[in-house]
């Protein structure tokens, strides 16, 4: 059997591993709605990483979520008025989140294969999933084929483009034994118990996709969200949390860092543009932070 093919199997069968009866896949979607009805730690990290699609909800769109195994993501857009389907490999969800009223359609998708037909969705969200995947460049072709519009990647930053003295460490380590700065940075090669190499995203690897392709436009915003830990989930995201407090004042520290570009964002979203968006969308991504690279023509591809 292929890796890329017991990954598959392997992310399939996850839920089924984790939550092995009906029982305890009703109290992971209590656990879900707890968290929005107390704002809890949990709920708030999620909730920033979803706003990263609010520049593109103001009129009603039609919109796809990959990777999406509770249908947590689907929920906000469906939430927010627009026509999604929810689709993940598993469907050991999707189905009982459906049943609760959560969205109204979904689908049981591979990725890497989708089954719709080209320019099916506006737009393709892809939040904490596309490390997971083990062909991800596949899977971005997939979703690009499917979008009118865009595909929109939330996902980890990778660091050593954004990090200058690493990179300049690394090519110095590597002049030498190229296994020496693995022993001082554990996480270069990250695997998954699932048998995935983890990817991170890059500003850089994306221009090059979308330039490869002839695409119009691309668009980048990165935040400092890697605060959540299991003993602290459940707590108030407020002030009357000492552990949110904390965790705001780590975040404040990161965003100086990041800010004086001294370390990058810890997780970056990427938006890859099928076709030019309209003004009122680039002007709501301007005012929301987003980095825009809009790319010279071709000049011989006509």
């Amino acid at each position: 059997m292929s890796t890329e093919k017991k990954s598959h199997e392997a992310h399939s069968g996850w839920y089924e591993v984790q939550y092995a009866t009906k029982e305890a896949q009703e109290k992971a979607i209590t656990d879900w709605k707890y968290d929005q009805d107390n704002n809890t730690i949990n709920n708030w990290i999620h909730n920033r990483l979803l706003a990263f699609a609010n520049p593109f909800v103001n009129e009603k769109k039609n919109w796809l979520t990959v990777g999406d195994g509770y249908g947590f993501d689907a929920n906000f857009f469906f939430r927010k008025g627009q026509d999604v389907t929810a689709s993940d490999i598993a469907g050991t969800f999707l189905p009982l989140s459906q049943s609760q009223g959560l969205f109204e359609k979904y689908a049981i998708e591979n990725a890497e294969n989708l089954t719709f037909a080209d320019n099916t969705f506006d737009y393709v969200f892809v939040k904490e999933a596309y490390h997971h995947f083990p062909r991800p460049y596949m899977a971005v072709y997939e979703m690009l084929r499917v979008a009118k519009d865009a595909v929109i990647l939330v996902e980890p930053h990778d660091p050593i483009s954004k990090m200058p003295l690493l990179l300049a460490m690394r090519n110095i380590f590597d002049r030498f034994d190229t296994s020496l700065l693995q022993k001082y940075w554990k996480n270069r090669y990250s695997f998954e118990e699932v048998g995935n190499y983890v990817f991170k995203l890059s500003e850089r690897e994306i221009d090059k996709l979308a330039n490869g392709i002839g695409l119009p436009m691309v668009a980048f915003k990165g935040i400092n969200n890697n605060y959540w830990k299991p003993d602290i989930a459940k707590e108030k995201a407020d002030d009357s949390s000492p552990a949110f407090k904390k965790i705001k004042r780590k975040l404040s520290w990161h965003n100086f860092l990041t800010k004086c570009s001294l370390m990058p964002s810890q997780v970056l979203c990427a938006v890859i543009f099928k076709k030019m968006p309209s003004e009122k969308v680039i002007e709501a991504m301007r005012s929301d932070g987003f980095q825009i690279h809009v790319f010279p023509v071709n000049p011989y591809s006509r």
